[in-house]
């Protein structure tokens, strides 16, 4: 297979010169549906292989093999005649269901109940086809690069004016995942799960670290579960479930997770483990605040998200959220918040992230919160992750990597022991829940060890340049007072 970035422009060329298709969010559209019935297609083959008595939950017509398989095949007037009456119809149509793999068919059926062909030239649909077909996803090398495929979508999501949708780095969800290393049996969840980036890295993680037998396998299938509230990032998410495995992906659902009353949560939500990156910045739409307690009532979405993790947290139930640093200094049902995260879960970390590590989606400071619900807070460790040595920034070319983590993991210790091996360090330091609450519940707190480092930050060095030439100023002011007293002193 070729670049994926070069198969993804050639896709999207190839695409612009189609007037049905108008702008980045309908280009991207046309392609996850299209790439999703070509994975679909090829996990189907390896089932097959697999399973003596395999059936696909769709008609053998509609299968991506038998209608877009062969480069010479349909294509002009006939291929959009088969796409626009046949294939789509079929599969929003009830009568999908009466295949002989229901819940598989209604993966599908919902899927494609908010997809759109927006195509109208069948000879370019073709080509496109074509571009497809170039990709294997039972190789392992073509499949791993399809990691690739989500990152070229989410840069353009956000050209198309997608707010809120942007990749979480691979370094941040595998270090999140290490650290809450969820147990094979432990339900796994994301409230918030977009493209699946958290869902997909927790199953790599129960596959490498947990499955011995074709029955785990299955028990991985139920244990993983997410809510994702944008048609777009839903398709995405079940295809990645598909790629990683999922065969029937029935637990990942296209809803508002935050559209749920927080007072009807019972002991069946609970859950083992919750890793997010919630949509911050963003305000959620009139009627929903109306869901939560009046001392949680809020529009801004991160904030609600934080109120539904504590809740759904079952007792000794595990967290690690990636939040912005406005949440740590702020008021309000923020403050709310944090005291309940003190008072009803072991907030025992706060990872802070450099400014940069979401580049170049957003360059707001983040930080990554891990907690455990049922006992109360007494102490918060925070470790200040520097940047790499010679590293100004991260950026496209040098992203955040798995490895630079290592520090944190050497330095984690066991929870099991209240973390008795963790010692203060140029990076780390301790404050207790005690502190934390005289201090108004403001957890923006900054490194007790920051004058014994250096800090090359562009913004800092323009602050201090700055505050130095006032002290300079001041005692040259000083200097011309003390002078001329001097000097007429001296006078007769």
């Amino acid at each position: 297979m070729g670049n994926i970035s070069s198969i993804i422009k050639a896709i999207q060329d190839i695409m612009r010169k189609d007037v049905g298709i108008n702008g980045d969010a309908q280009r991207i559209e046309q392609m996850v549906w299209m790439f999703f019935l070509k994975i679909l297609d090829d996990r189907e083959a390896e089932l097959e292989l697999i399973e003596d008595d395999y059936q696909s939950p769709l008609p053998e017509k509609l299968r991506w093999r038998n209608w877009a398989g062969d480069r010479e095949g349909m294509t002009g007037d006939e291929l959009m005649e088969f796409v626009q009456s046949k294939l789509f119809p079929a599969l929003q149509s009830q009568e999908l269901l009466k295949s002989p793999r229901r819940e598989q068919a209604q993966v599908i059926q919902r899927i494609f109940a908010d997809a759109n062909n927006f195509m109208k030239r069948g000879t370019l649909m073709r080509q496109v086809i074509n571009k497809i077909n170039e990709i294997d996803f039972n190789n392992s090398g073509d499949w791993h690069t399809f990691g690739g495929i989500y990152e070229q979508i989410l840069k353009d999501l956000q050209s198309a004016g997608n707010s809120g949708e942007f990749y979480t780095p691979r370094a941040v969800t595998k270090f999140i995942v290490n650290r809450v290393d969820p147990k094979l049996d432990e339900v796994v969840f994301d409230p918030a799960c977009g493209t699946g980036g958290f869902l997909t890295c927790a199953i790599d993680h129960k596959r490498d670290n947990y499955i011995k037998t074709s029955r785990n396998n299955e028990e991985l299938a139920r244990t993983i579960r997410g809510v994702e509230k944008k048609p777009l990032p839903f398709m995405l998410c079940t295809t990645n479930m598909i790629l990683h495995g999922i065969d029937t992906p029935r637990h990942i659902n296209l809803d508002n997770t935050l559209s749920y009353p927080y007072k009807d949560y019972t002991e069946k939500d609970h859950v083992d483990v919750i890793i997010t990156n919630p949509p911050f910045g963003g305000i959620e739409e009139d009627g929903i605040e109306t869901n939560f307690p009046a001392d949680l009532k809020t529009r801004e979405t991160a904030d609600l998200f934080i109120a539904v993790i504590i809740r759904r947290l079952r007792k000794h139930g595990r967290a690690a959220v990636v939040l912005p640093d406005g949440f740590l200094f702020g008021e309000g049902v923020k403050k709310t918040l944090k005291e309940k995260l003190l008072k009803e879960c072991n907030l025992h970390t706060i990872v802070r992230l450099p400014n940069t590590v979401f580049a170049p989606y957003t360059g707001i400071k983040t930080n990554i919160l891990f907690f455990t619900k049922g006992e109360p807070t007494k102490d918060v460790w925070f470790y200040e992750h520097p940047l790499p040595n010679g590293v100004k920034a991260y950026n496209k070319t040098k992203p955040m990597e798995f490895d630079e983590f290592k520090p944190e993991i050497d330095w984690w210790g066991d929870e099991a022991d209240g973390f008795k091996t963790r010692v203060e360090t140029p990076q780390a330091w301790r404050v207790s829940a005690d502190e934390l609450a005289a201090n108004n519940y403001n957890f923006d707190l900054k490194n007790p060890h920051e004058d014994e480092q250096v800090s090359h930050d562009p913004d800092q060095l323009l602050v201090n340049y700055g505050i130095a030439q006032n002290d300079i100023q001041t005692l040259r002011d000083q200097l011309k007072v003390i002078l001329s007293d001097a000097l007429s002193g001296d006078r007769p």
